[in-house]
């Protein structure tokens, strides 16, 4: 047990898990629901990632680069899809923006923070770095085009604005599969950032062993979804918070911890290149998969989401974007500017609870 706990710290969050079955059954109120489902599926992401990256150590770096990919986002994605089938359309729109500023600032900040604290003064690749930079400015750009002309073609839910969005998200799922491709080719793609770590790690399951966790947990991400999504309403009445907050704050995070503790952990062992290349990657994988991917499969759905945003997420898109790219830019990282990330993150998450209050 206590090796289970070392190389996974959060199955001990199992057990809430259990505890938002019996809270459902047992007429506990929605309220225990939604808190004991969100500490629930914290430890089964982290099960998916694990289970990932004992595939990808079997199938090798150019498949497992893939397998990361394509799962990496595996719980946020099951989420969010049963939010768009219950359409709730603002709390999946804001999942997207608040996946994104958390990897840039929440996950880098705490890694530069901590790695700063325990290493001193940290450098990994500079030009690397602006690579990720560049391209995910690029994807922001084009995620959030149907927000500026959008506008100018009717209401959200106009054809224009529909049509719009669609051909956005299918040029970036173009772009995503020339990634995948050029991943394929060379092993330094940030598709499939921090895989070639991985790869000369020893599996921690065989690959039987890893195909039966990745189902249970998937399944097990799957029901909890049910009973979280089904309490949201709940919660936003009863604590006068809105869809927008639980999206763009507390769904990444419940959704991506497992992910965000690995490069925290790199950090803190003197890898930060490593860490660096999960915050961005796990950016740009969520702008050019996960929200193109949700726009196809909303309409498939019923319920068409457009990538139209509100001015105060494209405001904290760019801001986020910005400043880790500044921050990144040369080469080298300590304490000081993670705190700095940190506190961005912590002044908009305050502007984000206050925002429903001030609109009111």
């Amino acid at each position: 047990m206590q090796k289970i706990l070392k190389e996974n710290p959060t199955t001990i969050l199992l057990t809430a898990a259990l505890a938002a079955a019996l809270a459902h059954f047992g007429g506990w109120g929605d309220t225990w629901v939604f808190i004991l489902a969100a500490l629930g599926v914290i430890p089964l992401a982290g099960y998916i990632g694990s289970a990932t990256e004992a595939l990808a150590h079997y199938t090798g770096p150019k498949i497992g680069g893939l397998l990361n990919a394509t799962l990496g986002n595996a719980a946020e994605l099951i989420i969010t899809l049963v939010a768009i089938r219950e359409g709730l359309l603002e709390l999946v729109k804001a999942s997207i923006t608040g996946s994104i500023l958390g990897n840039l600032l929440l996950v880098m900040g705490t890694s530069m923070l901590l790695g700063g604290l325990k290493n001193g003064s940290q450098r990994f690749d500079r030009k690397q770095a602006g690579n990720y930079a560049v391209l995910l400015a690029m994807t922001i750009m084009a995620l959030v085009i149907p927000s500026f002309f959008g506008h100018s073609m009717g209401d959200e839910g106009s054809v224009g604005v529909e049509t719009l969005s669609l051909g956005v998200a299918g040029v970036m799922i173009v772009l995503y599969v020339l990634g995948i491709i050029y991943s394929l080719k060379y092993n330094n793609s940030p598709i499939s950032a921090g895989q070639e770590e991985t790869s000369h790690s020893k599996p921690t399951y065989s690959k039987t062993a890893a195909v039966i966790v990745l189902v249970i947990a998937t399944l097990g991400v799957v029901l909890l979804s049910e009973l979280l999504v089904g309490a949201v309403e709940s919660v936003v009445s009863q604590f006068g918070l809105s869809e927008f907050f639980i999206g763009i704050i507390l769904i990444p995070i419940v959704g991506n911890v497992a992910e965000h503790l690995v490069a925290v952990q790199a950090a803190i062992g003197n890898k930060m290149e490593l860490s660096i290349e999960i915050s961005l990657s796990s950016s740009l994988q969520v702008a050019l998969f996960v929200s193109p991917l949700l726009v196809f499969i909303s309409l498939a759905m019923g319920h068409p989401l457009t990538l139209m945003f509100n001015p105060f997420e494209l405001v904290s898109l760019g801001a986020g974007v910005v400043i880790a790219a500044l921050v990144s830019m040369d080469g080298e990282s300590n304490w000081l500017e993670g705190a700095s990330l940190l506190a961005v993150y912590l002044i908009l998450g305050l502007a984000f609870f206050l925002l429903p209050v001030a609109i009111q």
